[in-house]
């Protein structure tokens, strides 16, 4: 890290220094030093304005405005964002409209700044418009994803209802607790860590309202289905279905709601506590009907998830006189393949012996536990 001195002496290589916090006077290389701006230029919005813009100076500029609860800052042309790890009421309704067709300068720092300009650009360029969020895990990609869309679905509307009488500017804002359900998990630095790739496209009519809307997803973790890290969890959804469903579901689904009891989930954390699953699972319920799930596809998706759960408590052993193997308890499969809607039968001979092509013929190779 970096600490703010004054110099005190300059000996050619070197400064000698009085730290400003303790008053520790020490002896430090020059190239290990960096110069500190003037007093104006604190919490500065823009830190491409900064007169000496430097490592220590950008962190500090961040920093210090991170404690007013000034989370947004300008660096030219990108907008950087500090993750409060709070609520803070800077995303209302009344918020969005204050920033509604104002110039960056006539506004604070935000992130409605630079989906407005986008806006904007577009309607006066009549010319397709990109925001890029990137960040580390827990920086905040996934919530200033979602107020971006929440900020195009409140200025822009939609030029018509669906033909089911659905509104598309809901439908994008509610799309976000279904992706995260089925595609986020908790991490070591994010309790809520999108374990995939995103590109959400909006497409806007001749008079700037939305058209229609896709997202494309890519690089889903799928690992993380098998195994998780101590301190790690799977799927949100898999917590979210044994907490949340009424004890009619569970046993549709044969089910506990105890995630111990489940192979898949067992290696890491199982309750975190900044997720209340049991609400969230409503949420994904209500959603995916704003999304035009109908009720019968719900139950065969949480099914189908619930089939994933069981295949996962499957254990195999060798067999003695060769080196293939056998289910060693057939509950669990017959189980899986219930949910899935397959045959248990064809199923097992598909997992222990797989139908490959040889040449010009298929085979059934015998596979052991391992693979």
């Amino acid at each position: 890290g970096f600490a703010k001195a004054v110099v005190l002496e300059d000996n050619g290589d070197s400064y000698k220094v009085q730290k400003a916090q303790s008053n520790e006077e020490l002896t430090v290389k020059k190239e290990d030093t960096q110069q500190i701006n003037p007093p104006k230029f604190e919490k500065l919005e823009d830190m491409a304005n900064l007169t000496y813009l430097n490592e220590a100076s950008v962190l500090h500029n961040l920093r210090q405005r991170y404690y007013s609860s000034m989370i947004y800052t300008y660096s030219g042309i990108f907008c950087v964002a500090v993750n409060p790890y709070a609520r803070l009421p800077i995303y209302t309704k009344e918020v969005i409209n204050s920033y509604r067709g104002k110039r960056r300068t006539e506004m604070p720092p935000h992130i409605y700044t630079v989906a407005d300009e986008s806006y904007q650009t577009m309607i006066q360029q009549r010319e397709n418009q990109s925001i890029l969020i990137t960040g580390e895990s827990g920086a905040g990609k996934t919530e200033n994803t979602k107020k971006v869309i929440q900020y195009f679905a409140s200025i822009c509307g939609v030029e018509s209802k669906s033909t089911d009488g659905s509104n598309l500017d809901e439908q994008l804002v509610r799309c976000n607790p279904v992706l995260e359900a089925f595609g986020n998990a908790k991490t070591i630095k994010n309790d809520n860590s999108s374990r995939f790739g995103k590109f959400i496209r909006i497409h806007f009519g001749a008079q700037g309202k939305i058209h229609s809307a896709d997202i494309e997803r890519y690089l889903l973790e799928k690992a993380r289905v098998t195994y998780q890290n101590p301190d790690e969890r799977s799927f949100h959804i898999f917590y979210q279905m044994l907490k949340g469903m009424e004890p009619e579901e569970l046993k549709d689904c044969l089910l506990t709601n105890n995630p111990n009891n489940y192979a898949l989930l067992s290696n890491g954390d199982v309750i975190v506590d900044s997720l209340a699953d049991k609400e969230l699972y409503l949420e994904t319920q209500q959603c995916m009907g704003v999304l035009n799930f109908s009720k019968e596809m719900q139950r065969k998706i949480f099914k189908f998830t619930a089939g994933v759960l069981h295949l996962g408590n499957t254990t195999l052993k060798a067999n003695k006189r060769d080196e293939g193997c056998t289910i060693d308890d057939a509950q669990w499969i017959d189980k899986a393949c219930h949910m899935f809607g397959v045959n248990a039968v064809e199923m097992t001979k598909a997992l222990i012996k797989p139908r490959i092509k040889v040449g010009s013929e298929y085979v059934h190779k015998g596979q052991n536990a391992g693979q």
